[in-house]
């Protein structure tokens, strides 16, 4: 399922800091821990947790390294506890992951703290996870990545968020496998550079609308809904490829249309988040970014692909039977998120 998918190689943390103590909420997929699983039943119990502690302390301090004025810390004890965040997502798929309560305590107050951590699923580059940090009543954001492991926890640089969000939203549309299938139908019919660049801009124009809406929770919509009328965006746009041998000037209209919808799907990623609203403009601004360098990418490549197969005799029949490959596959998505959801 989709949510299940999204969550396989996510995990979420809530740190609070304290003059000398420093608890880590960390939710993660339980195979990376499925060593101290004894009942294979894809959830450390508390029981398990207290067989192997001194096991589970020792791999904890290899993937997860807190330093304070350039002394490292390891955990002192690890607990097991319910999930602090409140993701729709996660307890939907509850069986995937465990929660740990992980506590470090410094002899002295701690005014300086870095954070290193490299507890992701192996060979998948779209690992992630995403933290809150409490002190002193602020809350700051930090996006983990197998690329960007460390990161400082007290009073955090503001390029350090730029640069994780951006990050995020790069990811979140070279990973979105169906957003880039819209922007590859919508572009199909090719039309010159001019007009690309127009169809493009209504759809980014369009999908920021929503975006920003949807994580102000000005405007919520089911997942599960959005999920499916993206699926039906990519069916159609994929269909009309079929039947249009040349772009209409409704074509941009389409596009600015089912970016409403797509807009609303980008949001999922910052709404796992629950960002704050001390910092929730620059987070917004750099994954909005993020979105438009990835898609960006997407379009100048489809457009230098475009401009090669239309030199060839058989570029026609290319283009249709990639839209017959494209409309099976949104089918597919459509039966799974509107029938197997």
């Amino acid at each position: 399922m989709p949510s299940q998918a999204h969550w396989a190689d996510l995990a979420v943390a809530d740190i609070q800091i304290a003059q000398k103590n420093v608890e880590l909420n960390l939710t993660i997929p339980t195979g990376l821990v499925d060593r101290f699983d004894d009942d294979k039943d894809l959830k450390l119990s508390e029981l398990e947790i207290t067989t192997h502690q001194s096991e589970l302390r020792q791999f904890l301090n290899e993937k997860i390294q807190l330093t304070a004025a350039g002394q490292k810390n390891g955990v002192s004890i690890v607990r097991s506890t319910l999930a602090k965040t409140s993701q729709p997502n996660l307890i939907a798929a509850p069986d995937t992951h465990s929660t740990l309560l992980l506590q470090y305590r410094w002899a002295e107050p701690v005014s300086q703290l870095q954070m290193y951590y490299d507890l992701f699923v192996p060979g998948v580059n779209t690992a992630r996870c995403l933290v809150q940090v409490f002190r002193d009543g602020k809350v700051d954001n930090i996006v983990f990545t197998p690329t960007s492991k460390n990161a400082d926890l007290i009073d955090p640089p503001i390029l350090q968020q730029i640069t994780s969000f951006i990050g995020l939203g790069i990811e979140h549309i070279l990973t979105g496998y169906d957003h880039i299938l819209f922007l590859i139908s919508i572009l199909m019919l090719g039309g010159g550079l001019r007009y690309l660049i127009k169809v493009v801009t209504a759809f980014s124009i369009s999908h920021s609308i929503t975006l920003t809406l949807a994580v102000l929770n000005i405007v919520s919509v089911p997942s599960r809904w959005v999920e499916i009328f993206i699926a039906l965006s990519i069916a159609y746009i994929a269909a009309e490829n079929l039947w249009r041998k040349e772009p209409n000037l409704a074509r941009w209209q389409l596009a600015f249309g089912f970016g409403l919808i797509h807009g609303l799907g980008f949001s999922s990623a910052l709404q796992e988040l629950e960002l704050p609203r001390n910092n929730l403009a620059v987070s917004l601004l750099s994954f909005s970014a993020g979105i438009e360098i990835g898609q960006i990418s997407i379009v100048l490549l489809t457009y230098v692909c475009l401009s090669y197969l239309r030199k060839l005799p058989w570029d026609l029949a290319i283009r249709r039977l990639i839209s017959v490959g494209v409309v099976v596959m949104s089918g597919i998505w459509f039966w799974e998120r509107a029938l197997m959801g």
